[in-house]
């Protein structure tokens, strides 16, 4: 039982705000652990750098970016997510800027999170090579996470009045050495399914891709076995305040 990964402690979790590059992105086990939180309640908001618009072949960016947006908001939905923002930054071509770093602190502000959660900005992962722009988005949310708490980094978001503000944990989704695992079995599990399922023209593109209610459950079954429960989500957690 040593090496079982300790639950991921929620008793201090109010506000969650979850930044990711793709409509998508969070619906590969991450919308699972939302659905838990907010049913205790917990306040998430959801921010998309991009509008995935390169993300079917099939369909000109301008058509694909106003669909996958709002396949994204039903998703958000389907977990108790009713805050979805976008960024409109270029799909694919995403770069940890000065300019995204500072779009992501100001969201920070804004929002003002006791928690971020974002992806992994690792370049090989357990499913392969990451791709560019979960590295990028990875990177960006981590440096404007530390931005936003430093009143002289980005000093026109005070004069937008857009005070400093610390951010208490970062947690990384799919981080190939994770320290917390969240239970998602039941309801939780069922609603990050019913999430994914959200992205239906999205997934129709892809026929080689397997339907969620097998896939979701697989995922969530491996971090189950890490974490000691039929079914849990993995993350790593940095204490930015320790």
């Amino acid at each position: 039982m040593a090496d079982v990964l300790p639950a991921l402690p929620e008793d201090d979790l109010r506000r969650v705000l979850c930044v990711v590059a793709h409509p998508d992105d969070l619906e590969y086990g991450a919308s699972c652990a939302v659905a838990r939180w907010t049913a205790r309640g917990v306040e998430v908001a959801y921010l998309l750098l991009t509008r995935g618009e390169a993300g079917m072949d099939a369909s000109a960016p301008a058509e694909t970016g106003a669909l996958r947006s709002r396949e994204q908001v039903a998703a958000g939905a389907a977990v108790g997510v009713t805050q979805v923002d976008f960024l409109d930054h270029p799909d694919g071509v995403l770069e940890p800027s000065l300019a995204l770093r500072r779009d992501v602190a100001a969201a920070v502000r804004r929002f003002r999170p006791d928690t971020v959660l974002t992806g992994t900005w690792e370049e090989e992962v357990g499913w392969g090579l990451n791709q560019a722009d979960h590295r990028a988005a990875g990177l960006a949310t981590l440096d404007g996470v530390r931005d936003a708490g430093n009143r002289w980094v980005f000093t026109d978001l005070l004069e937008a009045g857009l005070e400093p503000w610390g951010v208490r944990r970062l947690l990384v989704h799919g981080h190939t050495r994770p320290t917390h695992a969240v239970d998602v079995t039941g309801e939780p599990l069922r609603r990050g399914i019913a999430s994914l399922e959200a992205h239906a023209a999205y997934l129709a593109g892809l026929p080689w891709h397997p339907a969620p209610a097998d896939f979701i459950p697989m995922m969530t079954a491996e971090g189950g076995r890490a974490a000691g429960v039929e079914h849990a989500v993995l993350l790593r957690c940095y204490d930015l305040q320790g």
